[in-house]
């Protein structure tokens, strides 16, 4: 059985949403799954169900196509679709694999698709190896190390470094890196981004209110306003 690509359209505007899903229809192997009309509703779809492909547009209201990027590090493969051009070294820093700009001519809709699939056919592997990845691998002190991701409680950025708290340590551990690349090493599912500072661990998080998280160490987390809505779907135990 042929393999098949389940696309979500992300857009504010209704005329994208049809020019984008009569391109994905001339696929046998694109299935349009999905539809959302803001950055904010594409998180939750994103959250609830799963995706092979997103065309994703910048300008958007609340959360930009930037934002969901930065929000979202382990999203479906990222196809931008734009009518600026402004934007493009974001995208690409954010792993977008294609920055089309409109009106998005099937032609170029179509070198966009066959870039994805080279990247699909050379990726399985890597995604199997890494998904179920138990540590987070750093640098200390010009050393590399491993810390179990069960034991981190949250991390903190520091510029170019972060403080990393875990439940092994009495102090926080500082260690080289960004937030950006943190969060492409480590699950979503058990880590959420909550601050532009801060990385969290679900389940060392005990309670939650609109703008703060206290976690299991005591320490009260800020909520960053565009992060809100990572925080809607998430089961406190």
């Amino acid at each position: 059985m042929a393999l098949t690509y389940r696309c979500l359209i992300i857009d504010d505007e209704s005329p994208a949403h049809k020019a984008l899903a009569s391109h994905i229809s001339k696929f046998d192997d694109l299935e349009h799954s999905g539809s959302a009309f803001s950055g904010m509703e594409a998180v939750k779809m994103l959250n609830e169900n799963t995706y092979d492909i997103i065309f994703l547009d910048i300008n958007m209201p609340v959360i930009s196509g930037v934002e969901l990027m930065e929000l979202q590090p382990k999203r479906p493969l990222t196809i931008v679709t734009t009518a600026y051009s402004d934007f493009a070294l974001s995208a690409y820093q954010n792993d977008a694999i294609d920055y089309l700009l409109k009106p998005i001519s099937f032609e170029k809709f179509s070198k966009a698709i066959e870039k994805a699939k080279i990247y699909f056919s050379g990726a399985t592997t890597k995604k199997e190896t890494t998904t179920d990845t138990k540590v987070l691998s750093h640098r200390v002190n010009g050393q590399m190390t491993e810390t179990l991701l069960s034991d981190i409680i949250y991390i903190e950025s520091l510029g170019n470094y972060m403080k990393l708290y875990s439940t092994k340590l009495k102090s926080p551990m500082i260690i080289y890196g960004s937030l950006s690349s943190i969060a492409a090493e480590i699950d979503s599912t058990n880590f959420v981004q909550v601050h532009r500072s801060f990385i969290v661990n679900v389940a060392k998080i005990k309670a939650v209110t609109f703008k703060t998280l206290t976690m299991f160490n005591g320490e009260i987390i800020p909520v960053g306003r565009k992060y809100q809505i990572l925080l809607d779907n998430l089961e406190i135990r």
